[in-house]
């Protein structure tokens, strides 16, 4: 076993979990801000305050890109469902540039090229 790549391949592992991690606490934090909303929570009650508070920064940014839907104090809220698919696609993204810096051999290199279509 070479153990040059073993210590190179740890810490992109762990970059990867730490992606993942951050990733799924802002899905939960969107996911809880999106069913209170949905359920028309009391929006003065302490967990809805925190939530919304905690999730107001990661779903500001997208909040007028689509407006929502409101059905008898219920909001669908179509884009905290939107920041949840970006934020989705940027954690991909970043794990996947991880990945992408990982040591590979020669032999696996020309293997993975030859299955490219390389122009």
């Amino acid at each position: 076993m070479d153990t040059t790549n073993s210590t190179a391949v740890k810490p992109l592992y762990r970059g990867t979990q730490i992606v993942w991690y951050i990733f799924s606490v802002v899905e939960a934090l969107l996911i809880f801000r999106f069913l209170l909303k949905l359920i028309g929570a009391n929006p003065d009650a302490g967990f809805s305050q925190v939530i919304y508070t905690l999730s107001y920064p990661l779903a500001g940014p997208f909040l007028y890109v689509v407006r929502s839907t409101q059905v008898s104090g219920s909001v669908f809220e179509w884009t905290t469902l939107l920041a949840m698919l970006v934020y989705w696609v940027l954690a991909w993204g970043i794990v996947r540039l991880f990945v992408m810096g990982k040591p590979v051999s020669r032999g696996e290199a020309e293997v993975k090229l030859s299955r490219q279509d390389v122009a």
